[in-house]
Order: C-alpha cells, then structure tokens, then sequence
C-alpha cells in the first residue's frame, strides 16, 4: 500500500475545520484570521487576481492581436464505426439526424465523417468527409453527398467600385 492510499484512509472521515468555536477547539477567538487587516473583518472576500497590491500579471501583459475564435466555424466530427453502430443502411445519414439523436453537439455547424474502416453500404450526406472515410464507404458500397457551406461574408461592401 503506497503512502497517498494510506493518507486517503486516515483522512476518509475526517470532518470539515470549525473555526470561532472557543479556544479550546485551537481555531477560537481570531479563527485563524489573524489580528487585524482586511483579511479579519466579516464579510471579506479576495479575488484570485489580486497580488497584495502589486500590479496583477493580467493587468501587466499587453494584450495585442486580434483572436478570430468567436467567428470561427465549429465543425463536430464523428466516426465510421458510430456510424455503423448506430445505423443499418436503410436511411440516408444526415447532420440534422444526427443533432437530433445526439450524436454530435446541436451547437455544430458543420459535420465531418472520419474513419477509414466500415462494413456497411451507408448513405452518408455531411459537410465534409477524410479521404479514407470517402474511399471507405463507397467501397462498402454506400453513398457520399457533400452538403454546401455557408457563403463566406463579404468583407467590405463599402468599397468605391472601379470605373470601367
């Protein structure tokens, strides 16, 4: 038995420290608080940033750039063998039936099929598709259906037209 096995088990019941109960108890009259200072008085709380008054390392890195995160596409990817567990092959595989049966997350805009092994003819429509997950299924016999994405947005529709 290693040593944190050990310390689990000796600590498995011990309860929940009980500061200001009296001096007998070893946390009473102070409760462990200290003397004086904001970290003594009722009601204070710390935020994790704060660094005894020291400019806060967030405050002191310069934030630069520009982060494209927030309109980035999410793509949700599944794999052949779920597809083939899930499905028989008598009904075309669509992103909405699988958002619906909670195979991939509703919030996804895209869906990709990868894998490159299955052993079923499935009808597969999808966003996109891995180069071993297309050669696999129509192997198997099954069918492939690339759905369109969105149109990219146009960037400046502000912009003088040229003359001709």
């Amino acid at each position: 038995m290693d040593i944190t096995a050990v310390n689990k088990e000796i600590n498995k019941n011990k309860g929940k420290k009980r500061v200001g109960r009296g001096n007998g108890s070893g946390y009473g009259k102070t409760a462990a608080r200290g003397m004086n200072g904001q970290g003594s008085r009722a009601g204070f709380s710390m935020s994790a940033a704060f660094e005894g008054g020291q400019m806060p390392l967030a405050r002191r890195v310069p934030k630069r750039g520009f982060n494209n995160k927030r309109f980035a596409d999410v793509v949700e990817s599944i794999t052949l063998t779920t597809l083939a567990a899930k499905f028989d092959g008598s009904e075309a595989i669509t992103p909405d039936l699988l958002k619906q049966l909670r195979l991939v997350d509703r919030a996804s805009e895209y869906v990709k099929v990868i894998g490159s092994e299955i052993d079923k003819a499935l009808t597969v429509k999808a966003h996109a598709f891995s180069k071993g997950a297309q050669e696999a299924i129509e192997k198997a016999g099954g069918s492939v259906e690339v759905l369109p994405r969105k149109k990219p947005v146009v960037k400046n529709k502000m912009k003088p037209k040229k003359a001709d």
